[in-house]
């Protein structure tokens, strides 16, 4: 058996898909809407933002207030972002809003396993990325 050493771990990635029947150019001004983030993302906002020169300022559900700063609107579907918890250096997030058809996109984020993340820790916010992936689907498809 293979021992995975802590640099091994945090080289590791894996992507969570959710296919959406949505034109993706409106996915993607929703998903970057930050006043929106509490609709679908528990998993980083638990209420709304409040706008702090070039960053914002959330309210986390397991890290208190952390600063979180966003890729700029591109044509790309491009929604990175990064958070930084108070006291914790700042963790990047990539995610995309693919067109995969006229009237269906693909979202696709990218989770980074972080140095300090076991694999419960890991498993434990791939599931709730599907899960938030999930409720941005639902509220994508209401609209």
């Amino acid at each position: 058996m293979n021992q995975q050493t802590n640099e091994d771990r945090g080289a590791q990635s894996r992507v969570i898909v959710q296919r959406v029947t949505c034109e993706w150019r409106r996915a993607y001004r929703v998903a970057a809407d930050p006043t929106r983030l509490p609709d679908w993302a528990s998993g980083l906002a638990k209420s709304a933002l409040l706008p702090q020169g070039d960053h914002w300022i959330v309210r986390t559900p397991e890290s208190g207030d952390a600063r979180m700063r966003f890729a700029p609107a591109n044509d790309f579907g491009v929604l990175d972002h990064w958070v930084a918890p108070e006291g914790v250096p700042e963790v990047y997030l990539p995610f995309r809003v693919i067109g995969v058809a006229p009237d269906a996109c693909e979202l696709q984020f990218t989770l980074l396993r972080q140095p300090h993340m076991d694999d419960a820790a890991f498993e434990r916010d791939a599931a709730w990325i599907a899960r938030d992936l999930q409720s941005l689907k639902r509220l994508l498809e209401a609209d």
